[in-house]
């Protein structure tokens, strides 16, 4: 079976201040032509089908024209929702779309009941593990302390425990949105942490022939039969050295997997650029992203007059101007951006605590905090779900 997997589309989604409806409709061409010039047997998209709970209709009406352009193929999809989108909007109407082939898997509940397709060598069953917030579904999974790890393997037991019951050589596909130990991080996924841990270990999916993953917006492999399709599209400069692209899948009749990776159309290629703005404005290697869209780090001592506006005049698309000015290092003083970057918001509290009383927190100190944030996003979690 031919399985296209991809991922993360964020439907309404802008990169810094470009609208990027017109190239996620062009991916979705590009999706669609794939299905059908390479013979794709069955799509999976594992989740962040949208930005945001409530996306504009814009993006409703692209992804409403996504789904009859799948169903029109007569190639059946399978989707789940992600940390980004609203299980319960994306899933309404599951049912009657289910008939024309678009299977939407959005209830935690029915994590063990798959999606069942065949080819000539048997059947294969498609799991889809929508976003597993913890604090939300642990009472579902019967688990006592919420975790991602936790839930995500109560979900797979459910998996294993209903693929033991079918026939013999029956394979298997689990989608899962989540993030998983080894795979890398970029700027423009939302932060998923609970009780101070992110990452589940990739084993808490042993048993399946191939796990199609979302959240990460970078294309890895981290295991032959566990991989993160990434983004379509970038959307944030740290994606600037991503290859974006697709997951072209064959299982084969004993479950072994052969992947290839499909490129997709970026509308702009990236650039990060660094110096003083005289250096930038002349250098005459740059000139290759002179039509890329730029975050361009300047250097100078001293703000120059007028930045944005000189540097545009070269790189018409810069989107992006930070200030990294190099001095001496006991005369820097290091931006409140800066000193957050990278940082997680329990290490930003954390940090406070100390710079208010002069220590950090203790064990216990720390287990609070966690506890606070991990109650505000089931709290921000339920209060989207319900507007």
């Amino acid at each position: 079976m031919r399985i296209l997997h991809t991922s993360d589309w964020h439907l309404g989604r802008a990169f810094h201040r470009v609208n990027m409806l017109g190239a996620q409709a062009e991916f979705i061409a590009h999706l669609v032509t794939t299905v059908r010039e390479r013979a794709v047997d069955a799509v999976v998209v594992s989740g962040d089908v949208y930005d945001r709970a409530v996306p504009p209709l814009a993006a409703v009406e692209l992804f409403d024209d996504a789904l009859h352009r799948l169903a029109d193929l007569g190639v059946p999809t399978v989707m789940i929702s992600g940390n980004h989108d609203s299980a319960r909007r994306l899933g309404v109407g599951a049912g009657l779309i289910g008939r024309a082939g678009i299977h939407l898997r959005t209830e935690p509940s029915a994590a063990g009941t798959p999606v069942v397709l065949s080819d000539a060598h048997g059947e294969v069953a498609f799991y889809g593990l929508p976003y597993l917030e913890p604090a939300l579904v642990k009472d579902e999974f019967g688990v006592e302390k919420p975790g991602h790890e936790a839930v995500l393997a109560a979900a797979m037991d459910r998996v294993r425990a209903d693929l033991a019951t079918r026939a013999p050589g029956t394979r298997s596909v689990v989608l899962a949105h989540a993030f998983v130990t080894g795979g890398e991080p970029s700027d423009s996924e939302r932060d998923i942490t609970v009780g101070g841990v992110a990452a589940v270990a990739a084993g808490v999916f042993d048993g399946v022939d191939y796990v199609a993953l979302g959240h990460l917006h970078g294309c890895q492999t981290l295991t032959d039969r566990v991989r993160y399709s990434g983004s379509p599209l970038p959307y944030s400069f740290s994606e600037a050295a991503h290859r974006k692209s697709m997951w072209l899948v064959d299982l084969a009749a004993d479950g072994s997997i052969d992947a290839e990776r499909v490129d997709c159309p970026v509308p702009r290629p990236l650039a990060r650029i660094r110096g003083t703005l005289e250096d930038l404005l002349a250098d005459p290697e740059l000139a290759r992203h002179e039509e890329a869209w730029v975050e361009a780090t300047l250097t100078d001592p001293v703000r120059p007059a007028d930045p944005m506006a000189r540097l545009t005049e070269r790189f018409p698309h810069t989107l992006s101007l930070l200030f990294d000015p190099d001095r001496d290092r006991e005369e820097t003083e290091v931006s409140y951006a800066r000193r957050l970057a990278g940082r997680s918001d329990q290490q930003i509290a954390e940090d406070f605590v100390a710079h208010v009383r002069g220590a950090g927190p203790d064990a216990r100190e720390q287990g609070v905090l966690r506890d606070a944030f991990d109650a505000v996003r089931a709290d921000e979690t339920v209060r989207e779900v319900a507007r």
